[in-house]
């Protein structure tokens, strides 16, 4: 689906099978997904807002679409559309189209390496849909998301959260099938750091930077043991142990941090891990004032420090992008999971039968890739804009002509 030439999401949607049967089908299988999609473009991410915009819209939409049927869908059609949609379908569609979408994002979320070739960063991670979660089955979906730009290549259902392995083989075995981890660094948190994972990423041609906790007893005794007595004054030690550091400050809500990286590979022999270039060390210092009780106004400090492992190696890439790139796995959290529970209010949603969450996810994450790539970073004001002009709203989407 991704090799063709597409350019709109309804094109993408087209490619969406009609579960149906041949009897008694009243209205078109495309343009029940395009209504759909058109009123979460405005905004509107519950059933009922959805109905509600598409018969508040009926005459312009009719005009605009020229339906077979010269009407709107219900409420209870468009419910059992989202509960009879055939979900793998839904999400390789969408998966497809912001695939098509990343060369328009400017090399966002990418690196160079010092030999030249260009590296883009996509982290992978889960979310429970809480709501749905909490009156029906557990929703909990496990996404690959490009580093920045927020664009979600893939998403996949797991039935309870340390199920997040198992899928994520099978995402990455997609993604291996399909060559779309040659030229990559895959960011993972502590929960995906596998022999298993690592190999599969390797064998598709990838890169792996991952977090290494205590959930990993042996491998992190191993490389907290050797950072005890790091980092070395003389330099001659310094050389043995092929130490490197570096340095950053940002500033922001109040608060002044300072992260200090540091990387050695005289570890990669000894280290029970597949491919490894290089064992980093990354520390966080933050300073921030108090602004309740006998301490407001004084200046509290708190340091963190976790270690990660990777297969690029100091000939490929730097601390500091190795930095950057850790700093980038949060799009994830930032741009994709806050924006579906905030803009969205995903986490409110209270529908929850079949596999409509997962279907409403999948729209969510087209709608925000659509809104953003196409000027609002914010996404409020897209909404507000598709809101006030049904016929740009259907343009963005591709349902009709610019």
């Amino acid at each position: 689906m991704s090799d063709m030439d597409y350019t709109t999401l309804a094109e993408y949607l087209a490619c969406v099978a009609d579960p149906r049967d041949g009897r008694g089908r009243r209205y078109e299988w495309h343009y029940l997904l395009l209504l759909i999609a058109a009123a979460m473009m405005t905004g509107e991410s519950t059933l009922v807002g959805i109905s509600q915009w598409v018969q508040a819209h009926q005459a312009e939409l009719l005009a605009a679409l020229q339906p077979r049927c010269r009407r709107t869908p219900s409420l209870a059609t468009l419910r059992r559309v989202l509960c009879r949609v055939h979900i793998r379908q839904l999400e390789a569609a969408i998966g497809a189209y912001q695939q098509a979408l990343e060369q328009e994002t400017g090399g966002a979320g990418t690196i160079v390496t010092q030999q030249g070739e260009v590296l883009r960063g996509q982290a992978l991670d889960g979310k429970t849909v809480r709501c749905a979660t909490a009156y029906g089955t557990v929703v909990h979906l496990v996404s690959v998301v490009d580093h920045e730009s927020g664009l979600v290549l893939d998403q996949a259902q797991v039935a309870v959260k340390l199920d997040e392995r198992r899928i994520a083989t099978q995402m990455l075995a997609r993604q291996s099938g399909q060559r779309r981890l040659v030229g990559t660094v895959t960011t993972m948190d502590a929960l995906h750091t596998t022999a298993q994972e690592a190999r599969q990423i390797i064998q598709g041609g990838g890169h792996y930077l991952l977090v290494v906790k205590r959930n990993q007893r042996a491998l992190y005794d191993e490389i907290a043991t050797v950072f005890e007595e790091l980092p070395h004054c003389n330099k001659h030690e310094q050389a043995l142990w092929q130490y490197a550091l570096t340095t950053s400050e940002c500033r922001g809500h109040g608060r002044q941090t300072h992260y200090v990286v540091e990387g050695t590979t005289a570890l990669n022999d000894y280290v029970t891990f597949p491919a490894v270039a290089q064992v980093l060390r990354r520390t966080r210092i933050t300073r921030r004032k108090a602004r309740l009780g006998k301490r407001a106004g004084q200046w509290l400090t708190s340091r963190t420090a976790e270690f990660l492992i990777t297969n690029l190696s100091p000939k490929q890439v730097t601390l500091e992008q190795l930095a950057r790139l850790r700093r980038w796995h949060w799009t994830i959290e930032n741009v994709t999971h806050y924006t579906r529970d905030v803009r969205f209010g995903e986490d409110r949603c209270q529908v929850r039968s079949a596999q409509a969450p997962q279907a409403l996810a999948a729209f969510r994450n087209a709608v925000a890739a659509t809104l953003r790539i196409n000027g609002w970073p914010y996404l409020p004001n897209g909404f507000r804009y598709c809101r006030n002009n049904l016929q740009k709203n259907l343009q963005l989407i591709g349902a009709v002509a610019t």
